[in-house]
């Protein structure tokens, strides 16, 4: 499997179906609000937002699941907005629940866990997941 810069980060949203936010916060301002928002809101895809934290609420008007585990359907990206210290169990959850994509955003890259799984699954990385839906018609 090869990892995917940004320059594949468009190819992979245009062939996904099913993106998963992992780290979505309640707070406007925080990227993961405002980036999910603008995927909503194109319409293009079926979003599910995972955190623990605000699990059973509603953000963006979408019911929160505490894991990945709890989409009832295959996930096409894993979006992930979390502390790169983070990252690791996200990934090998994603992998167990046959994801394809895991999507680091800007700030969550973790480059020896990119190196570590890299053969299990994809990543996209360095690119952000609100641009690249802006380039979606």
């Amino acid at each position: 499997m090869e990892v995917q810069h940004k320059d594949d980060a468009l190819e992979a949203l245009k062939n996904a179906k099913v993106v998963a936010v992992v780290g979505i916060s309640s707070n406007p301002e925080r990227p993961s609000y405002y980036t999910t928002e603008k995927v909503v809101k194109k319409g293009k895809h079926k979003v599910y937002l995972i955190n623990p934290k605000y699990a059973g609420q509603e953000i963006l008007g979408i019911k929160v699941l505490s894991s990945l585990k709890e989409v009832p359907e295959p996930i096409d990206i894993v979006n992930v907005y979390r502390n790169p210290a983070h990252v690791e169990p996200i990934v090998q959850e994603a992998i167990e629940v046959g994801a394809k994509v895991v999507w680091l955003q800007p700030g969550a890259e973790n480059y020896e866990v990119i190196e570590k799984y890299k053969d299990k699954i994809k990543f996209v990385y360095e690119a952000c997941i609100g641009v690249e839906a802006g380039y979606l018609s």
